[in-house]
């Protein structure tokens, strides 16, 4: 078919493909459906010859890998064996890239429905495709990429060219409009330009116009016989493309269906021209009907064998097969994790588990076990955790042993991400209690290994090292790398806290042997002990570049609940370093995951909670600090309740509230203290001290904290400049001489902190202080989102339409300081694209697009 009006992104592709003599390249073409991406994409790959092509499905659990396997069974060989063998995704990907010949064009269509492995080894391919001649090419829906999902990790890793599709100009609709014999406004009015919409809407015989993409392919599947008509219904409930086998013996009606324009070729398949038009056809089906056509897919395909059990499973449920979701469900989730794709093996295990009740006692058991470990790697350990709890009653009364002192163990740990410390504690003790009954073995060791890391969690260094030694015998002894490598995590981690020397390089030692023998879970808690720890002490700059490699290798792998939390203790380590902008958005970033409650929450709670109330958003920030507590309160441990409280009485402080603040702190402290946390102890001594309850900080309590309290200012700040504590810096430059306070009013002032700013001023004319200088301009206090004069008109540039470029050059600035300018925009509208600002900025009523014009 004709392309109109791509010209130039066709164009780009072109050069792009040329340029690859030189080295690999990334393009990226996005729009909304319909717009005529994979109309462009298939038109540039007719021409470029060899081509490697891969498709995202809407399924109801994505494929996992899905693409790949696209790819594998067109080019066979070593990609096809390693993808059947389940090989890590290194593997795959060294198989991919060698797939890669010169001048070789891969394309991945719909990125947005990819799974989370597929993004992950996309994100490699990106990184390591500029050593091949080859060209990667990307399709996705961007009106279906809202701020919080995946893709876009890997459309800021790629760096890719953007191609961007947007509607057809009027002139061309009406051009084309005319040529058909059909009135032009009413065709653009129908369509906004939509090439896919244009195309099926003048492929309409009549004067008149159906109502929307269903009522055109509706009346095209009218038009056609009896069982041309259930032909293209079956197809409906296929996403993708309908392969052969559905197709054998229907030559004539899949003919009917092409002739009709009802469906395309595809492959050795058929297809709807546009996911848009199937899924108009597949809701147009009664919910019956519907089940009826995937129970009849499920049956053909699951005959012959070789098809992916996604696939399966995605027919079964739709089918409304009891006994084929158990059955499939729980193959696509194998075959899922062993891909490493965590997030579809939890999907699928779900799915299966919701019918467990179906299941003979030991069936059932085994797979609520294997549903709850999948929903914990893939950071859902509070979804699984009733699941884990009705399997170890099963296992009770079924009376195994190891298998009770095995879902104890599980049970214990899934309950402390979750929050609940008592169950944890109480399952840890019962694991070991029925285990050292039995002759000792790998599970004992593990429980071991649990009490140990228990210990440790909650600063019992002595205790963690104890019995962390004594599982790492054990394990040891019956020749169990897997618990002596968890152990070893456990006592370096101990060690760390004591500050003894060569606890991180044993953390890192840790993460190497882990990740040489595939245990993922221990290498990425390896990392993140190692990375938080170091927050924990207070050495934020030391930590920052260890929570990178931390969050990359969880990224890596696919370990979502790590990836939350350490995207919470980033926010903090940029909350510090005085990048609020990041720090917000890694916090929501955190926090628009699935998984909403337990402690990997608590983080991004927290340094969102403070920047609230620096900046004034008085209800919001308790609302969220509320929230936080609720999280931390029933752990009981040190590293999620201090950060907590020293957060709420912070909040008391600025707010006037001295009492308040200061009863938050007191019965954690006297933890902290019984503990012999020096950074915890020192914290909270500071906020009690602020609050003017307190007078003094343990002699062991963490350095520049006892230095603040002693009025060592200057000591203090020096120290923390040094730890890249730069919030902590203006907190002790607060407490000194005129300059040292006008510094640290300043730099509150910078970071927009106005509540924070505004204690400090009445603190400072209360010490006597005079002639400070003014806090923001009134034009900022009167401008609903708190924005600065030059702020609101970069805000209103932007709902204009206008790139950073564009900006810079109306308002006669730099480039940068138009970035600064934008960041900031965003950063106190609290959205994360510049058209949620736009959106924004006409809620508010400060846009001149908005209903009421801009704000008086």
């Amino acid at each position: 078919m004709e392309l109109w009006e791509r010209g130039a992104p066709l164009a780009v592709l072109d050069g792009l493909l040329r340029a690859c003599a030189t080295g690999g390249r990334v393009a990226v073409v996005s729009g909304e459906a319909g717009v005529g991406k994979s109309a462009l994409v298939t038109e540039f790959a007719r021409r470029a010859g060899r081509v490697h092509w891969g498709w995202c499905d809407p399924l109801v659990t994505p494929r996992a890998l899905g693409p790949l396997h696209d790819i594998a069974r067109q080019a066979g060989g070593a990609l096809a064996e390693r993808l059947a063998a389940g090989a890590a995704p290194e593997a795959i990907l060294a198989a991919l890239l060698d797939q890669l010949d010169r001048r070789a064009v891969l394309v991945v269509e719909d990125a947005h429905w990819a799974d989370e492995g597929t993004l992950d080894l996309l994100v490699l391919l990106a990184r390591r495709i500029g050593q091949r001649r080859a060209l990667l090419v990307l399709t996705y829906r961007d009106d279906e990429v809202g701020a919080g999902h995946p893709l876009h990790r890997v459309l800021a890793a790629v760096r890719g060219t953007p191609i961007p599709l947007g509607p057809l100009s009027a002139e061309r609709v009406a051009a084309e409009a005319t040529r058909a014999g059909r009135d032009a406004a009413t065709v653009l009015a129908l369509t906004g330009g939509n090439p896919l919409l244009v195309t099926e809407l003048l492929g309409t015989a009549g004067d008149g116009a159906p109502a929307g993409v269903r009522g055109l392919i509706l009346d095209r599947i009218r038009a056609l016989p009896a069982p041309a008509r259930e032909l293209a219904r079956l197809v409906a409930v296929v996403p993708g493309r309908a392969d052969r086998p559905l197709l054998d013996g229907h030559d004539e009606q899949v003919d009917q269906c092409v002739a009709g324009g009802v469906l395309v070729p595809a492959g050795d398949g058929v297809a709807y021209r546009h996911e848009l038009l199937r899924s108009a056809v597949e809701e147009s089906l009664a919910p019956r009907q519907r089940a009826a056509l995937h129970a009849a897919v499920l049956r053909t395909l699951a005959a012959p064998g070789g098809v992916d059990p996604s696939r399966l499973a995605h027919h079964a449920r739709g089918a409304g097969d009891v006994a084929a979701v158990l059955h499939w469900g729980r193959i696509a989730g194998a075959a899922a994790a062993r891909q490493g794709a965590r997030r579809e093996a939890a999907a699928h295990y779900r799915a299966a588990a919701a019918h467990a009740d179906r299941l003979p006692p030991a069936d059932r058991a085994t797979l609520l076990e294997e549903w709850s470990a999948a929903a914990y790697l893939a950071g859902a350990a509070p979804d699984g955790l009733a699941a884990r709890r009705t399997a170890v009653a099963l296992r009770e009364r079924l009376g195994d042993p190891a298998l009770v002192g095995a879902g104890y163990r599980w049970l214990s740990r899934m309950a402390w991400w979750t929050g609940d410390a008592a169950e944890a504690r109480a399952a840890a003790d019962r694991a070991v209690a029925v285990l050292a009954a039995e002759p000792p073995g790998r599970e004992l060791a593990m429980a071991y290994s649990n009490l140990s890391q228990l210990r440790m969690l909650d600063h019992d260094a002595a205790g963690a090292i104890e019995w962390g030694e004594r599982a790492r015998a054990l394990a040891e002894t019956l020749g169990d790398d897997d618990t002596a490598i968890h152990a070893a995590v456990n006592v370096a981690t101990a060690e760390l806290q004591l500050l003894r020397p060569g606890a991180e390089a044993a953390l890192v030692a840790a993460h190497t042997a882990a990740a040489a023998a595939g245990h993922v879970d221990h290498a990425a808690r390896a990392l993140v002990n190692a990375s938080v720890g170091l927050a924990e002490q207070a050495r934020f700059a030391e930590a920052a570049p260890a929570l990178e490699r931390a969050l990359h290798y969880a990224r890596g792998v696919d370990l979502d609940g790590y990836v939350q939390y350490l995207l919470g203790v980033r926010a903090l380590l940029r909350f510090q370093a005085g990048d609020w902008a990041g720090a917000l958005a890694d916090a929501d970033e955190a926090l628009d995951r699935p998984v909403r409650r337990g402690v990997g929450v608590v983080p991004g709670l927290v340094v969102r909670g403070r920047i609230q109330g620096a900046r004034g958003e008085r209800a919001a920030a308790l609302a969220t600090l509320d929230e936080a507590d609720r999280q931390a309160g029933p752990t009981r441990e040190l590293q999620w309740v201090v950060p907590v409280k020293s957060a709420r009485a912070e909040h008391f402080r600025w707010y006037g509230e001295p009492e308040r603040a200061a009863a938050e702190v007191r019965p954690v402290l006297a933890l902290a203290v019984r503990q012999r946390s020096a950074p915890h102890s020192g914290e909270l001594a500071l906020r009690l001290w602020q609050a003017g309850g307190g007078d003094g900080a343990p002699g062991y309590a963490l350095d520049p904290y006892r230095r603040m309290i002693l009025g060592e200012w200057s000591a203090a700040a020096t120290e923390w400049d040094r730890r890249g504590g730069g919030f902590l810096r203006l907190e002790a430059l607060a407490g000194g001489d005129r300059a040292a306070a006008l510094e640290a009013l300043a730099g509150l002032d910078a970071l927009g902190a106005t509540q924070a700013a505004a204690w400090l001023r009445a603190d400072l004319r209360g010490r006597g202080m005079q002639g400070l200088p003014r806090g923001p301009r009134r034009s900022t206090a009167r401008h609903p989102a708190g924005l600065t004069t030059r702020q609101a008109e970069v805000l209103d540039l932007i709902a204009d339409g206008l790139s950073n470029a564009d900006i810079a050059q109306r308002l006669r600035l730099a480039p940068k300081t138009v970035d600064h300018h934008v960041s900031a925009v965003l950063a106190r509208l609290g959205v994360a694209s510049r058209g949620q600002a736009a959106a924004q900025a006409r809620k508010l009523g400060t846009s001149p697009h908005s209903p009421d014009g801009p704000a008086a």
